[in-house]
């Protein structure tokens, strides 16, 4: 090593590791050398040490995720920004050596605050009853075979397939598992396995029909008849109407799935039967229960948390005709995919008119405006269950900037760990399923089928809040805020909090049909089973001395 000024300080670095440092004494006779203070090495040692650590950090765990590829009717919007950033963060949960402390619900805030933002609503005594009554049978022959082709995203198809369970039951045959749709706008090739349990779905529902995977091989090309059953139809017609089939059919195929069994009116064994197949037959796969379960898990290393079903995906706006907040370029594109879309009615919509009458999703930032007014915190965790937004970061900027705890699968697993489901859209919505159904506060934009679902799943376990946006008289308010004639603060909130004390996933007796809407309106109109199963799945404990009629 080469002699300094200072031979006092020997410095030997091997391997990137700093040797010990000495400071020799030296007798008066010698040469006067400078020493070197005590203090100031430590002080060299310990910013030296820092510098390797931040250095570090950086190298190790920046984890930057490749945007997704983008498909149709996508390419043709130009992007001047990435519209995947805003799934992707610098530390994701999952690259953390050291497991996270998970806070407890009530002490992770103030008590004040539980009360007002996490307290789950009171049960009043209600609890899941889905055993059958002492008049139930099993099974007995059943006279033929029901096959069925479900439609729809995955929750829809979910409902119909519990549906069509308790159609077997009604017209005593033996159920085909169903086919899952395929040429919807998801175009998913999940297969019923790939999603759901099946084993487990014909174990759990031996007492009730007979369930097989495939038709047998000597009736796959039998004569069979292929229908669409009446939406919404009641015990009348599939005793009479649909088993009068079997005299000359061994298969009645159902080309369609969804809202074919009436909401009220049935027996109360069929709406048990119901509430078995939904809630405790029809589990998913295995690989997707233990995906959501680290989903979940890793949510709550945050503390409690929202699970926001974000219904801003390109379908939704597409279909409902909403361009609120959306470019010219944007909106012709949603235009010409709702009119290229065969199955979709609907063509030509007012979109003003459509979120005038609170028919919209509400967007990313009227969300974040929504969320603020009620009063959660900047810090607030909140999973986004939702696909790919429209727009991207670009949309998702407002909200982002006030919740900055912005998560989604992306986010809380790696790639390598979403790989296997991400190129199936039904697959990653029963992910997005699982995490909502167990968040602390499930809040919806829009009340489509997924929003439905869970919210029945919440009511049927007793979880947590479930707030329902009252969208028509928050686009008034947020008007108001558009023009000036409101701010931000606490007259905003306290209206907001006003108009939902109502709204947080009561315990409450389904709602029937509008009043004056006849014909299928007014089963369009009720409020379906799957969204709240009370009565049929619920019941009430005898124990509890409230008066029951406050609750009917």
């Amino acid at each position: 090593m080469k002699k300094t000024k200072n031979p006092t300080l020997r410095v030997k670095i091997t391997s990137f590791r700093v040797s010990w440092v000495s400071v020799e004494r030296r007798g008066p006779m010698q040469q006067k050398r400078r020493t070197v203070p005590l203090g100031m090495l430590r002080r060299f040692l310990a910013a030296s040490i820092f510098s390797i650590v931040v250095t570090s950090f950086f190298f190790v765990h920046v984890h930057v995720s490749p945007s997704p590829t983008h498909h149709n009717f996508s390419d043709k919007i130009p992007s001047f920004y990435d519209p995947h950033s805003w799934t992707r963060e610098l530390v994701p949960p999952y690259l953390f050596k050291t497991p996270f402390s998970v806070p407890k619900l009530k002490d992770s805030r103030k008590e004040s605050d539980y009360e007002k933002l996490w307290k789950p609503p009171p049960n009043h005594g209600f609890i899941p009853c889905t055993k059958p009554t002492p008049n139930y049978t099993t099974p007995t022959r059943s006279r033929g075979y029901l096959s069925v082709h479900t439609n729809g995203g995955l929750n829809q198809m979910r409902s119909g397939i519990c549906d069509m369970v308790a159609i077997a039951r009604i017209i005593n045959a033996t159920l085909v598992i169903p086919e899952l749709d395929k040429k919807s706008f998801w175009h998913d090739t999940s297969n019923f396995s790939d999603i759901f349990d099946d084993e487990w779905f014909i174990s759990s529902l031996a007492n009730d029909i007979k369930i097989i995977k495939k038709l047998p091989k000597e009736l796959v090309k039998a004569t069979k008849i292929v229908m669409q059953f009446k939406s919404w139809s009641g015990m009348d017609y599939y005793e009479n109407e649909i088993a009068a089939l079997w005299d000359s059919f061994n298969i009645i195929r159902a080309s369609k799935s969804d809202s074919r069994l009436a909401n009220n009116n049935l027996p109360p064994d069929i709406q048990k039967l119901r509430c078995r197949a939904c809630y405790e037959a029809l589990r998913f796969s295995p690989r997707i229960e233990k995906m959501g379960k680290t989903l979940v898990e890793r949510m709550r290393s945050f503390g409690p948390y929202i699970a926001l079903h974000l219904r801003y995906e390109k379908d939704m706006l597409a279909f409902s005709g909403c361009t609120h907040e959306l470019s010219k370029v944007e909106s012709q594109e949603l235009r010409f995919i709702r009119e290229n879309t065969t199955y979709w009615k609907r063509k030509y919509i007012n979109p003003i008119e459509e979120r005038s009458k609170g028919f919209c999703p509400l967007t990313p930032k009227e969300v974040g405006i929504f969320l603020t007014a009620l009063g959660y915190p900047s810090k607030t965790p909140i999973y986004i269950a939702a696909g790919e937004i429209y727009g991207g970061e670009f949309h998702m900027a407002d909200l982002r900037s006030r919740y900055p705890l912005l998560m989604s699968k992306e986010k809380l697993v790696s790639m390598e760990e979403l790989e296997p489901f991400s190129s199936h859209g039904s697959q990653m919505a029963a992910l997005d399923y699982i995490v909502s159904v167990e968040s602390d506060v499930f809040v919806h934009s829009y009340p489509g089928n997924m929003a439905k679902a869970v919210e029945g799943h919440r009511r049927f376990l007793g979880r947590g809040r479930t707030i329902s946006p009252d969208r028509k008289a928050l686009v008034r308010l947020f008007d108001k805020l558009e023009n000036g004639s409101m701010t931000e603060g606490k007259t905003l909130s306290n209206k907001v909090i006003d108009l939902h004390r109502r709204r947080l996933g009561f315990f409450r007796k389904r709602k029937g049909p509008v009043s004056g809407t006849k014909g299928l309106d007014r089963f369009r109109s009720e409020e379906t089973f799957y969204s709240n199963p009370l009565p049929g799945c619920l019941c009430r404990t005898e124990s509890l001395s409230v008066n029951a009629s406050r609750y009917r």
